[in-house]
């Protein structure tokens, strides 16, 4: 194989993956979807992180 198959065949295969998360999924509501950015808008961190110790 050269190198323009396995680009091709990569490029493929992302596009195939796209194609399968975008017939799979759900659409996204912007109206009850969280902000991409939050800074400064009062709203409170949510979510974990791996290195926060647990809560007592």
């Amino acid at each position: 194989m050269t190198r323009g198959h396995v680009g091709l065949l990569l490029a493929l295969g992302m596009l195939g993956l796209m194609a399968l998360d975008f017939t799979q999924s759900r659409s996204l509501n912007p109206y009850t979807a969280p902000p991409m950015l939050a800074l400064g808008s009062g709203l409170a961190a949510t979510g974990g992180h791996c290195a926060a110790p647990p809560p007592k």
